[in-house]
C-alpha cells in the first residue's frame, strides 16, 4: 500500500508577485502552515512539501520551518511558471536556480520535483532529461489526462513507474485518476479534493493500492477573494483575460473551500500516509515497469 501526502507551497510568492504583498495575507498563510505542520505532528506523519525556489529566497523562514519539522523539501519550480510555456534552456535555468535556492536554505539535497499545474506533457517530454541532469530522481508531475494548463493524456498509467527519455530514467509518481462518464478525472487533491464528497474520495482510495494526495494552502482556506482583474489574469495565466476565463477560474478557485481544511484533517486522521521520499524507499524499483515517453505521441 503506497499512500503519499504532499503540499505545493507557493502562496507567499504569488501574493508578492501579483497582489502587492499584503501583510494580512502573509499572516494568514503562516497560520495555516503552522496548523498543517501541527496536524501532521499529531498523526505522526511526514509529508513532501514542494516549494518554489522563490519561497526559499524571498521567504526562507517558510522552508526552514518545514524542514525543521522533519518533512521532505521538494522543488516546485522557481517562479511557478508553466513548463509547457518554456524552452528547454529556460527550464534548465529555472530548475537549477530553484534547487540551488532550496538546498541553500534546507541544507539537504533536493531529489523530488512537481511541475506547476502538472505542466509536463506530450509536447515537452524533454523536461524529464533536464530534471535528471539537475539531480532529480523522483517526479510527481504527470497528470495522466487532459486538463486546463497541463496534462499528459497519453501517459499509460496512474501508478508509480520508471520514465525513460533519451536514455535517462527517472521515477514517476503520477496523480491518481478515476473514470467518470468516459472522462479521466483526479480526485485526491487540489480543487478536485474540494469538489468531491469526502466519502467518494475515501471509497476511491480504498479501491487502490496507490494514492497521491496533494494540497495547496489556497485550497484549504475559505476563499472570499474577488475575481482577478483582466491584467492580473493575463499576467499570471498568460492567456486572454476574458470575463468567461476569469469567471471559470474564480469558480474553480473558490468552490468547496469552506470546510476544506477540516476535510483534509479528517483524511489525515483516517489514512496513514507518508512522504514521496519514504514511499520511494518502500518500492522495489528493480521490478517496476518502464515507459519510454519519447515513444508516446500526441
Amino acid at each position: 500500500m503506497t499512500r503519499i501526502v504532499s503540499f505545493d507551497i507557493e502562496e507567499w510568492y504569488i501574493e508578492k508577485a501579483l497582489h502587492g504583498g499584503r501583510k494580512e495575507k502573509y499572516k494568514l498563510f503562516d497560520t495555516y502552515l503552522s496548523q498543517i505542520l501541527d496536524t501532521l505532528d499529531e498523526v505522526n506523519m511526514k509529508a513532501t512539501f514542494f516549494c518554489l525556489g522563490k519561497i526559499a529566497t524571498d521567504f526562507p523562514y517558510v522552508v526552514k520551518c518545514i524542514a525543521e519539522r522533519g518533512h521532505e523539501i521538494g522543488c516546485h519550480s522557481n517562479e511557478h511558471l508553466w513548463i509547457n510555456k518554456m524552452t528547454p534552456a529556460q527550464f534548465q535555468n529555472d530548475t537549477h536556480d530553484a534547487i540551488a535556492a532550496l538546498e541553500d536554505v534546507c541544507g539537504t539535497k533536493v531529489r523530488s520535483y512537481r511541475a506547476p499545474a502538472f505542466s509536463i506533457g506530450e509536447n515537452n517530454k524533454w523536461a524529464f532529461e533536464i530534471l535528471a541532469e539537475n539531480g532529480i530522481d523522483r517526479d510527481a508531475s504527470v497528470f495522466p489526462a487532459k486538463r486546463d494548463f497541463g496534462g499528459f493524456a497519453s501517459f499509460p498509467t496512474a501508478s508509480p513507474i520508471w520514465v525513460e527519455y533519451n536514455g535517462v530514467r527517472i521515477k514517476e509518481f503520477p496523480i491518481c485518476m478515476v473514470d467518470i462518464l468516459n472522462h479521466r478525472i483526479a480526485y485526491s487533491g487540489g480543487g478536485y479534493f474540494r469538489f468531491f464528497p469526502y466519502l467518494y474520495i475515501t471509497q476511491q482510495m480504498d479501491k487502490s493500492t496507490y494514492s497521491m494526495c496533494y494540497f495547496h494552502i489556497g485550497d484549504l482556506l475559505y476563499n472570499k477573494s474577488r475575481m482577478m482583474t483582466k491584467y492580473e489574469y493575463e499576467n499570471y495565466f498568460k492567456e486572454p483575460g476574458t470575463f468567461k476565463n476569469r469567471l471559470v477560474r474564480y469558480v474553480k478557485s473558490t468552490l468547496g473551500t469552506k470546510g476544506a481544511f477540516e476535510k483534509m484533517c479528517r483524511l489525515l486522521n483516517t489514512y496513514p500516509m507518508t512522504s514521496l521520499k519514504h514511499a520511494n524507499d518502500m518500492i522495489d524499483w528493480q521490478n517496476m515497469p518502464i515507459v519510454q515517453v519519447e515513444k508516446l505521441y500526441v
